[in-house]
């Protein structure tokens, strides 16, 4: 049992102090403000506070932990032994960095409470964040602070119980559009018939009319070969289906076409089948509560898990609209564009809403990749030498590397065949 004796015991400091000791470094801990406790106690301590007490494991501690809602921060970053990190600590304290308010700052994601442009889809841009704009985007770097921190501890306590985490690969496959031209009905049909025709898109108008007479054709129904390969290594990837009203940005197919139904079902008796909420739903609650109610009585369970449309994070508000619609965990937080972690870890997390100040009932499973930060890529050995450096980094700390997969992008048309990509990454890093 390890004890951390700081002056003020917030809301702040016990969700961050959970999360690193608990979830990433499985040892048990508990906190006092009582100076007597402390020093009576026998086992492994540590003061967490502006002043050491005594001769004891010393982490001089910033403000962060101990305020309430934004305040202008300056960051200074600096370096520990080769990694990147910020508020630092002084002489006297056995960690040169203050990494439990660099946790909070990068898990609560306080910068995009900040005020910031977004982009055009109203999301926060990458290159706006701390970590890409200092390099450590491709870090999992509270991951890695931790790390170090219990190498120190077992340095100077034999008895630090910790317990090791596990490597975990998720492949995970977003469905915003099952299909490219079958099953969109006539109106739809014949509409992209003819834009094909009048921007001369000749080879789309064949494969179009293809697909009219034989649906099976379609390029984006390679159902059945990825759960295939997901059989065939024993491994259950997650489907997140959008089920959605047609809009401006939702146009997959109707959701009440028996077809498209019949797909998702038979998916779900081999996969997780989990949600792909879609842009109408991010601004209307009672949309995604009726998307989730819909899905669920599709494939008659329980839908828990939830990805937003255009990985589109509006903090705070899109979690606490996963909350109210009673969605247990989220595997939107990242980047389309970027590979990396958004909130500089590989091991899932709750959020924590700093305008409430309060931890949200719901766990944040940060990806790593999503394809579409590999589109521009030519060769499956560039694709490799850029995840093969990242699935070193997760797999050094036991995290867990979840990569976004596109059902769209599985087709033939483009330069990589990434159905053969894709069962190569997994024989790579399902290990």
């Amino acid at each position: 049992m390890l004890l951390i004796y700081t002056h003020k015991i917030t809301k702040r400091f016990a969700y961050v102090m959970k999360h690193i000791f608990t979830q990433i470094l499985g040892i048990d801990v508990v906190y006092t403000t009582k100076v007597e406790d402390f020093i009576k106690h026998s086992g492994p301590k540590i003061t967490y506070t502006k002043q050491p007490l005594q001769n004891e494991f010393f982490i001089r501690s910033n403000d962060l932990l101990f305020e309430q809602g934004i305040n202008d921060i300056s960051i200074r970053m600096g370096d520990w032994e080769g990694t990147p990190c910020f508020f630092e600590t002084g002489e006297r304290s056995n960690l040169p960095y203050d990494i439990f308010s660099a946790s909070f700052y990068l898990l609560s994601r306080y910068e995009e409470y900040l005020p910031h442009v977004k982009d055009d889809l109203g999301r926060f841009p990458p290159k706006t964040g701390i970590a890409y704009s200092s390099g450590f985007l491709e870090l999992p770097v509270v991951d890695i602070w931790a790390q170090k921190l219990l190498q120190l501890l077992q340095e100077r306590f034999a008895d630090v119980g910790a317990k090791h985490k596990i490597y975990k690969f998720t492949p995970i496959i977003n469905v915003t559009t099952s299909h490219c031209y079958a099953l969109k009905g006539f109106s739809r049909s014949v509409a992209g018939f003819f834009l094909d025709l009048s921007r001369f898109k000749l080879k789309r108008l064949f494969k179009r009319i293809t697909v009219w007479f034989n649906p099976r054709k379609d390029p984006y129904d390679n159902f059945e070969r990825l759960i295939g390969i997901n059989q065939k290594l024993k491994l259950k990837a997650m489907f997140f289906f959008q089920f959605a009203a047609y809009s401006e940005h939702d146009k997959n197919v109707s959701i009440h076409r028996n077809a498209f139904r019949y797909l998702i079902k038979s998916v779900a008796d081999y996969s997780i089948v989990s949600l792909s909420a879609s842009m109408a739903s991010s601004k209307a609650l009672e949309v995604l509560k009726k998307e989730k109610k819909d899905l669920s009585a599709l494939i008659n369970r329980p839908i828990k898990y939830a990805r937003l449309r255009y990985n589109r994070v509006a903090i705070p508000q899109t979690y606490r609209n996963l909350v109210d619609a009673e969605f247990t965990d989220d595997y939107t937080m990242g980047y389309t564009h970027n590979i990396g972690f958004r909130a500089g870890t590989c091991t899932p997390f709750y959020f924590y809403d700093i305008n409430l100040e309060v931890q949200q009932p719901i766990k944040v499973h940060p990806f790593a990749v999503s394809d579409y930060a590999l589109q521009n890529v030519k060769e499956p050995q560039q694709v490799f030498e850029k995840l093969d450096k990242l699935y070193r980094n997760i797999k050094a700390v036991n995290g867990n590397f979840n990569i976004i997969f596109s059902n769209e992008l599985f087709v033939e048309a483009h330069r990589i065949n990434w159905l053969n990509l894709y069962e190569a990454l997994l024989k790579r890093y399902y290990v």
